[in-house]
């Protein structure tokens, strides 16, 4: 008999850290739907009383922390590509080394390309200029504002890893 009460007293206390972990996680629920709730509720109020603006600068600093991890992920593939290009040979290195210039040229020789068959095709047809308007209407057509900040963003970067590269 007492062996029978010993081992039904071993299964129950067994099954005591599961039963506990399971009123834990319920807990855990109900208070993480709570916060939701909370959180719901609170942009809400504060859309209700106008407060974009507080909306506003909480998304900056989202965008904010998104740069600085995207900064930070930048700064660690540079860091193993200058680890890995310590062990690797000399040639691999020199390759490693031209790629990014020379994508960059063949980009900025294409965009040129692009453009000035664009502007010889306008002179050659003069027929499709017949105002100020049309003028202002192919200039953005040819130097449109996308292709100018693809433009600053290749070169500002091609710069700034240069000038990173000599630190």
């Amino acid at each position: 008999m007492l062996s029978l009460f010993s081992t039904l007293g071993g299964l129950l206390i067994s099954g005591l850290p599961k039963l506990l972990e399971f009123f834990q996680n319920k807990s855990d629920q109900k208070h993480e739907l709570a916060l939701a709730r909370m959180q719901n509720e609170r942009e809400l109020a504060m859309a209700a009383q106008g407060y974009a603006a507080q909306q506003r600068i909480e998304e900056i600093r989202t965008d904010q922390v998104m740069m600085q991890t995207e900064a930070q992920m930048t700064e660690a593939a540079l860091k193993h590509d200058e680890k890995v290009l310590e062990k690797a040979s000399q040639w691999v290195a020199n390759y490693v080394g031209t790629v990014r210039p020379t994508v960059t040229y063949i980009f900025v020789l294409e965009l040129l390309a692009i453009n000035a068959f664009l502007c010889y095709y306008l002179y050659k047809n003069p027929g499709m200029i017949t105002s100020i308007d049309d003028i202002v209407k192919y200039s953005d057509l040819i130097f449109s504002s996308d292709e100018m900040a693809m433009l600053g963003g290749i070169i500002g970067f091609w710069f700034g890893s240069r000038q990173w590269s000599k630190k």
